[in-house]
Parts: structure tokens; sequence; C-alpha cells
């Protein structure tokens, strides 16, 4: 009996399986592509449940494809899977992002690779996706062995703390070491303050650049007397560490490890920042031999150092380069470092080691000269077709040894530096910065005889950012602003943050931060970007819950109240687009520090006015082409608009206590507000974008009317041109679309005299400018904010649930305008969608990924569009002039009459 039943069970274990496999084998109509773990590819994490993600691709294009549920496996091998950590089971789910790993223990310093099945909507398995791959960074500190190295002609102290200009070579740190047995595996972990580059046996690891990534590493005592004083202690300080596999780059034999450190922030000085020391490495090498066995080799005082052919390297002053003073061979282990100096132990950073986030610094695009032009004086003008953030690459000169070469980069800004080559004289050199950018459309390049435009190349250097958006119109007005605001933006992300500009200031605002992050996520890919800079910010906080300027902090970023509401804004943004609700768990105890912190600044009148001693901590609009606001107007709109984004907040978390808190701010700050700065007489909150803020808010009903009247006589006034600052602009075009005035906007974005966007183009213009007058700065992505109205109303795109698992399409149509088509690639895949008009013939189409589901609305004029619908299809009704469609995934186009 006993074994009758054994083989029942092996029978029906063997059937099920059977089925299993069958239902595998059956086609499905969707497949998981694009695997991410904590919203990257490959990435290095130390989170103890990592969240998985896909996209479901659908295969046929079908209508109402849909996932019903799905398979994760976890090994600790590629071919581990028949043994899995985890093995999910078929989950009944429609949920294909964020799913949480529910296996063993995530073990440290190991890699794990995964893989997903799915079921769609008729019960039919996939195949098997491709298997993702992430690793576990080193979860506890006890496991760190490496010690913090420096050079030992260098000292503790920054340059700006020791008042010195005499900037040194950057250091070369080298060991090595014997391998005498086959390896397994072979990783790399480790960090170089500023930034740093890795060797192994002659080879650079890796292909990114001003890694790590910019954190708030140490506390800095000299806070207290530098430029807008906001001193330690900060809620957090970090030091970002990367980690490479290296079995490929070792052999058995003799090896060598070898590093070049560069200053970066770390070790800086202008009046914009604050240094913290002198530069420093900490890494190991961990190796496990195929016989089980390990060696680790670490940094500590037997490595040797010696100073580099860059003579000098400074963000804001440049790097200069002497070949003459190469160490052939240094990172290889037949090189003789008999001669080379002991390194020196260093002081380690407070701020914890975490591993890398957000997207490093990478060569992302490469441009040939379009202008090439020796002059009489024997100095070469070259012009590329767009102002970068990076530097120019020499490729294969020849130059007598000693000869030093100039690269002079043109821009209209202070604070690009210097850049030079001497040369060795081999006759076949080649050369480019490393550890600085600058920013140029035109360079001179001096003291070379003989030089070709082959020889020459501009190379953009920036936050390896993935495109996530497509935008294009019929009007090439419309289609170059959106162009040359993506070229600024990239221009001014490095190290995971975004400055305001790239050149003189490069630090890293939090108010250009806020008004242009919507604008930011309808182009780019950044989950990991902004993932980081947030924890920044969040990290920048001080104890009485202020959020700083900049984050990381220094004390040349002047701003104002609408700075720190960055701290609300962007994770609210941020959920919303890309639907994690972690990022709103992680930032709500300090969301609430910072708005109590703002009650702390309301007057007698009810209004929030900041008056810091220190002016740079006041600000409320900026820039605008004639007047500001007034302050409180602006502080009191931000009271209002983060209170209310932290009740939304709140009730998203089902935190019914703080959501009731902070309603109460919110309702008796927006009391104060249309009390106290709306004046009857004129129907008028006033102008240069008080009226605009106003409507964002929300004016009582019975005043709407006026204050829209007011508004556009505001416009008017200036003959249908903008007339804000960075935070007016950021909902201008968005309130008039909203009032019903978008061929007004329209009018405004078109206009190509001052002010305008066009203006900027008609005077060259290939980036966004810092003011309207094109005074200071002219790589500022900040108004760059008030293009988002490009995407949410003239593509018509507006997600009705975080992370656009439903979404409305509702385009606007301003007179003149024919077409528009915008894709972007959402949480669950890509949205699609292009409208056009001929005379009285309207066609909307839209491409729906699985995993979402729209609501198409269809504009129409007189008889209601005849759309033959199916069962993937409801008919909404109509409202507005439009025709509502809701539709599950799949392909759709519609066609009416206007």
């Amino acid at each position: 009996m006993k074994k009758f039943k054994l083989f029942s069970l092996a029978l029906i274990f063997a059937m099920s399986l059977s089925f299993l496999s069958a239902e595998a084998k059956t086609q499905s109509s969707i497949r998981a592509v694009d695997l991410r773990c904590e919203y990257a590819t490959d990435p290095l994490i130390d989170i103890a449940a990592p969240r998985l993600s896909w996209i479901n691709s659908n295969l046929s294009q079908a209508r109402g494809v849909e996932q019903t549920a799905y398979r994760v496996r976890v090994a600790t091998s590629p071919e581990g899977f028949d043994n899995p950590v985890w093995d999910s089971g078929k989950v009944l789910s429609k949920e294909s992002a964020f799913v949480e790993y529910r296996g063993s223990k995530l073990l440290s310093r190991t890699s794990y690779w995964w893989q997903v099945m799915v079921w769609d909507e008729k019960g039919r398995a996939s195949e098997w996706s491709d298997t993702a791959h992430w690793h576990m960074g080193i979860l506890s500190e006890d496991e760190w062995k490496g010690k913090w190295i420096g050079a030992p002609w260098q000292g503790e102290e920054s340059y700006d703390v020791m008042g010195s200009m005499e900037f040194l070579p950057a250091p070369l740190l080298r060991k090595e070491f014997k391998i005498e047995k086959p390896i397994k595996q072979a990783r790399y972990y480790g960090t170089g303050l500023g930034y740093h580059e890795l060797y192994i046996n002659g080879k650079r690891v890796g292909e990114d650049y001003f890694s790590p990534n910019q954190t708030n590493y140490d506390r800095r005592p000299n806070l207290v007397n530098r430029g807008i004083v906001v001193a330690d202690p900060f809620e957090e300080y970090t030091v970002m560490y990367l980690s490479h596999d290296l079995k490929e780059l070792l052999s058995e034999g003799e090896n060598a490890i070898g590093v070049i450190l560069g200053n970066g922030f770390y070790d800086i000085t202008t009046h914009w920042v604050q240094g913290y020391g002198t530069p420093r490495f900490i890494g190991q090498i961990e190796i496990l031999y195929e016989d089980g066995t390990t060696q680790i080799i670490s940094s500590d005082e037997s490595w040797r150092a010696e100073r580099s052919a860059i003579v000098s390297d400074q963000i804001y002053y440049g790097e200069h380069y002497d070949a003459r003073l190469e160490h052939d061979g240094w990172a290889t282990a037949a090189y003789d470092d008999s001669a080379w100096a002991k390194v020196a132990l260093r002081g380690a950073p407070c701020g914890k080691l975490i591993p890398q986030n957000g997207p490093a610094d990478r060569i992302t695009e490469r441009f040939a000269p379009v202008e090439f032009e020796k002059r009489e004086d024997g100095i070469y003008k070259i012009k590329f077709p767009v102002e970068v953030s990076g530097w120019v690459a020499l490729k294969n000169i020849k130059a007598q040894k000693g000869q030093r070469i100039d690269i002079k980069y043109l821009s209209e800004s202070p604070g690009n530096g210097s850049n030079s080559y001497t040369a060795k004289g081999t006759g076949d050199e080649s050369y480019h910065a490393r550890f600085t950018w600058f920013v140029f459309s035109e360079v001179e390049i001096s003291g070379i005889d003989n030089l070709s435009a082959e020889q020459v190349e501009a190379h953009a250097v920036n936050s390896d950012v993935e495109p996530a958006g497509k935008f294009e119109t019929s009007n090439e007005l419309i289609n170059k602003i959106n162009e040359i605001w993506q070229r600024s933006q990239l221009d001014n992300m490095h190290g995971s943050v975004a400055s305001d500009c790239p050149h003189r200031e490069r630090s890293a605002y939090t108010g250009d931060a806020q008004v242009a992050c919507v604008t930011v996520m309808h182009n780019f890919a950044t989950q990991t970007f902004y993932n980081k800079w947030i924890r920044d910010m969040r990290g920048a906080q001080t104890a009485d819950g202020y959020i700083p300027n900049g984050a990381p902090w220094q004390p040349g970023c002047g701003g104002g109240v609408g700075w720190g509401a960055a701290i609300e804004i962007i994770p609210w943004e941020f959920y919303r687009h890309y639907g994690d609700r972690r990022v709103l768990e992680q930032n709500f105890d300090a969301m609430c520090r910072h708005v109590r912190w703002m009650t702390t600044w309301v007057n007698e009148k009810g209004l929030m006015l900041m008056q810091d001693p220190q002016e740079w901590k006041n600000l409320g609009d900026w820039l605008p082409p004639r007047q500001l606001p007034p302050a409180e107007l602006v502080h009191t709109f931000f009271l209002v608009h983060c209170a209310d984004i932290v009740v939304r907040t709140a009730h998203t978390l089902g935190l019914n206590a703080e959501a009731k808190e902070f309603a109460t701010i919110r309702d008796k700050a927006a009391e104060a507000f249309h009390r106290e700065l709306y004046d009857p007489a004129t129907g008028s909150y006033g102008k240069f974008g008080s009226n605009v803020m106003a409507l964002k808010l929300g004016v009582p009903a019975e005043r709407k009317a006026k204050v829209v009247k007011a508004l556009r006589d505001n416009i008017a006034e200036v003959n249908d041109h903008l007339d804000t600052g960075i935070v007016g602009t950021r909902y201008l075009c968005e309130i008039l679309v909203e009032n019903g005035l978008e061929d007004l906007a329209y009018k405004i974005i078109n206009q190509r005299d001052f002010p305008s966007f066009g203006w900027w183009i008609e005077q060259g213009a290939t980036t966004t400018w810092e003011q309207w007058d094109g005074g200071n700065s002219r790589n500022h992505p900040m108004f760059g904010g008030g293009i988002g109205w490009f995407y949410r109303d003239l593509a018509g795109l507006e997600a009705t649930d975080a992370g656009y698992r439903s979404f409305e399409v509702r385009p606007v149509l301003p007179e003149g305008l024919e077409w528009v088509r915008y894709s972007h690639n959402t949480t669950y895949g890509e949205i699609d969608i292009k409208w056009q008009r001929k005379a009285e013939d309207f066609t909307l189409s839209c491409v729906v990924p699985v995993g979402s589901t729209a609501t198409i609305w269809v504009p129409f004029s007189g008889a209601e569009p005849k759309v033959k619908l199916d069962k993937n299809m409801i008919f909404k009704g109509v409202r507005d002039g439009y025709a509502l469609y809701k539709v599950k995934s799949g392909s759709y186009t519609f066609s009416s009459k206007l």
C-alpha cells in the first residue's frame, strides 16, 4: 500500500511537470523583456529584499493582451536554476513592477541571476525570459578589509582649507600580487575620492568617468565660515563604492592593481564650494579559487605611490598632462616600483560606504568638427555642431618632445579652466582629459603645427541616462526648443546630480531640480538618477528641518523657499511617473519636517515670508525678464503646495493623522494667500507670474474668471510674451491650457523676439540659457520646466494612476499645429501617441502597453465620431468637446471631424 501511494504521488508530480512543460510550450501572446532589479539592468545593491520588474512584450500587437500570472526564479549562477534560492511558483497577479524578492537570505558579496515566466490572458505560459543579474555589495562594515591610503607627499587637508593654489600631480597607487591556482571568481570593491580609475594588469577597468558619484562625503568644520552658511551636522553622509568582475583580467602568476586618483569635489578650491580633504583610496580584490580557498588583496601600507603625468586636475581650473612624465606599464606586474614611495594611511571619511547608485558618467556622444580653420597666427579655430559638456580628444598627433599643446574652450561663462597636453615625441600620441569637464562648442588649439580635422573630436560626457521619450511636432521651433533643452540638461548631469550650469557654478541646485523634474522624467529614464539625488537632498536636511539650496550642499548655492521644496515635489512626481511607493515611504519624514520648518516663517498675516539674515536663502521666484513677484506670495505658494503634497502622500501611505495635520497647515496658508494677496479692485493677485501661481493653487470659484482675465491681460501687456521667472514659467502654459487658452500658450511658445525661447534660438543657442536676455550662463536647463506641457498637453499624456498603470490621452489642438508624435517608456512599456489633422479631418493613434489601460479623448465637432467598438473598448460618453473611450492594451486609431 505504501509503495502504491509513493508511486501515485510520483505519477501525479510527473504529470504536473508534464502539464507545466506543455503549457510553457504553448505560444503565449506576451514575453517578459527588459528585466530590471531596483530600476537597473545589472545593479550593485545592498537591499535585503530587492524589487524586480519587467516589461511584457506584446508579441502579436493584439488588443486586450494582459499578464495574469508570473513565476520568478533566482539562482546563484546562470546555470543554477534547477537549485534556485527562490522560486516564486506560479503567482496569480497582473503585477510586473516592484515584485519583492521573497527567497532565502541574500548573501553579502554574491551575484544572483534571475528569470521570469509570464502567463497571458488565455492562461498560456511564455518561455523563460533572458537571464538578468544583480550583485549584492558589502553588507557589513567589518567585511571591509582595506584601509584608506593616499600619497605621502600630501597631508589630510584640502587645497581650500590650506589656502593653496599650487596643485599637485594626480597620485598613482599600485600593488603586485601572485595567483598560484585556477580562479573561480574574482571581484573588486572600492572607491577613490574625489575620483578614481582602476587598472588591472595594465588595462583600464570599465568605461566610467568621474566615479564615484558625488555625495556629501564627510563633515567640513569650515562650513561655518564659508559663503552661505549651512553647517554640519547634516542628516546623512555617504561615500559610494564600485564593484567589478575581474576574473577575465587576472591570470595565474604575477598580477598588478593600479589606481589613479583625481581631486574631484573632494579636494577642491573655489568660492562656490568647500573641500573635504586630499585624495584617498580604499579597495579590495576578493578571489575565490576553484579549490574553495580564498584570497583578499586590500589597500594597506604595502602599496606604493608615485606622481602621475596628470600634473594638475581641478574641477574648476582644468587639467594639464605632461606625457614625458608617464610611467609606461605602471599598472603591470613587470613594472619596477622600487623607486616609488610607500603610501600614507589616510583618515576615513565619516560617510557610510554604500554601493554606487545612479548612472555613472560616460562618453555618451562624439562629434566631428563642422568648421576647422588654421588662422594666420597658427592657432586652430574649431567649431562643433552643439555646445557640450566634456572635452576635446586629440587623436594620433605628431609633436616634438616637450611641445605643449593648449586647448582653449570657448564659453561665455568663466569656470572652464585650462587644458594642455605636453608631448613625449613618439609621433603617434592621443589624449583627452579625465578628471574634469569643459563646456564648449568651439575651441582654439595652439602649440601644434600640423593638425587635421580628423585628429580632433568633441566628447560629450555626462551621467549616462537612457532616453525615455521622443517628442516631435509639425512645428520646427517647438522641436528645436525641446532639442536645445535636452542638450542643456545632459550637459549638466554629472555624478548623478544636475547642476545649474556646467561651467561657472557646477552646483546641484535643488530649486533648478524641482522646476525641471517633470520635463526631465518625460525625456529620460531617471529612476536611478533621482533615487540617488533625492537621497542626497534628504541627507542634506539639517536638524531643524531645513532643506538647503543645493544637495550635496556647497556654500555657494543661493536660493530660497522654492529650492527646499524639491524634497516634496520631486519624490511626488517620481511616484506619479514611475509608480514606486517606496520613494514616498523613504522621504515622508523629511517632507513633514520640512513643512513644519516652513511654518516657523509664517507671519502675523498668516503668510510665509522667510527673512533669514543671509539674503541668498530668501529668494522667491528667480530671473524673470522684468520684475520678480512678491517673495511672500511665492513663499506662501510653496507652503500651500508642499503641504498639499504631504497630505496626498499621507493618504497614499494610509497615514490619516498626518494627513489631517498637514491639511490644516495647507488650508490655513491657502486661506491667508487668498485673503491677503488678492486685490478685489483689479481681480488679480498681481503680475510677473503671481496669477499663474494663484491659479495653480486653485482660486475661489467666484473670482476665477476675473483672475484668468487678469492673467490674460498681464500677457497682453507684454505683447503675448513670457514675463515670468523659473517658478512662474514652470506652470504658465499648463495653466493657460487648463483655462481654455491653449492658443495663447501656443502663441507665447512661438515667439522669436525677446523674451522667448525662440529668441535664444535666433541668437544661435544650442542650449537653454539662465536669463531671458542671455546674461550670465548660456547653459542652464531650469527654464525647461516651462515645456512640460509639450508632453502633457500637446501630446495629451497624463498618468491617472501612478506609473501609467492607467493614463489619459487628451491632446489640445492649438491653431496652427498640424501633428504631434510622442512616445514614452513607462514602468509597463512604451506608450506611443500620434495625432494629425488635415483641414476638418482628425486622426489619433495610440499604443497602450501590456499592464496599462487608457482613456482616449477624441476631439470632434458636430456629430460624434463613428467608432467600431470591440470587447477591449468602452465608450465613456462625451465631455468638453471630446468623445471618451476606455481601452485595454493594444494599438488603436480614432478618426473624427473637427
